[in-house]
């Protein structure tokens, strides 16, 4: 008898890891298999099997091209930090010869090391947006108003976007920045 009650415990212990242990990866992300919460591998898209209460896998897009925006917000953002939380305060600036300008502008970056996305720094979209925002003003900072209006426009972005790719592989955040585009100034 007791033997036959260890039996159907372990049998009902084997049946719950077959039927709740399996998951799919999209085909645009990675999974980002954890052991016991350190690193085990890195699970391709289709379908995976995780040992309940031993597995977790963390779903990254890695073939999503993302944005952050500054200075101006998309309703029903999927990203938490896509949105600008306070886009009045982030998009005024003071120019090189102390003049304001609202300059409202887009990160667009995507994840190519899920790893180091994940494991490298503590929140890596809330430290790029702050990177953005301080990488941002520096470069408009050094131009006058008329720069930043007119003719200086390309030069702010290229700029930008080296220093800001710079800075994304000097914090380790597993991010490549694809393009910084500045919107209306």
């Amino acid at each position: 008898l007791i033997l036959g009650v260890i039996a159907c415990i372990g049998i009902a212990a084997m049946l719950f890891t077959l039927l709740f242990g399996f998951m799919t990866i999209p085909a645009n992300s990675v999974g980002v298999r954890t052991r016991f919460g350190a690193y085990h591998d890195i699970v391709t898209p289709g379908l995976t099997y995780a040992i309940p209460y031993v597995d977790e896998i963390h779903i990254v897009p890695t073939q999503r091209l993302q944005k952050l925006e500054f200075g101006f917000s998309t309703p029903g953002a999927m990203n938490m930090y896509q949105g600008d939380p306070q886009p009045e305060e982030t998009e005024t600036m003071i120019t090189g010869d102390l003049n304001t300008a609202l300059v409202p502008w887009v990160v667009q970056y995507r994840i190519t090391d899920p790893k180091v996305y994940l494991f490298g720094a503590r929140e890596p979209e809330k430290t790029l947006r702050d990177l953005s925002e301080s990488v941002m003003r520096e470069v408009i900072g050094d131009r006058t108003v008329d720069e930043v209006l007119t003719i200086g426009r390309h030069d702010i972005e290229t700029s930008t976007l080296k220093r800001l790719a710079d800075l994304c592989s000097q914090y380790d955040l597993g991010i490549q920045i694809q393009q910084v585009q500045l919107t209306s100034v």
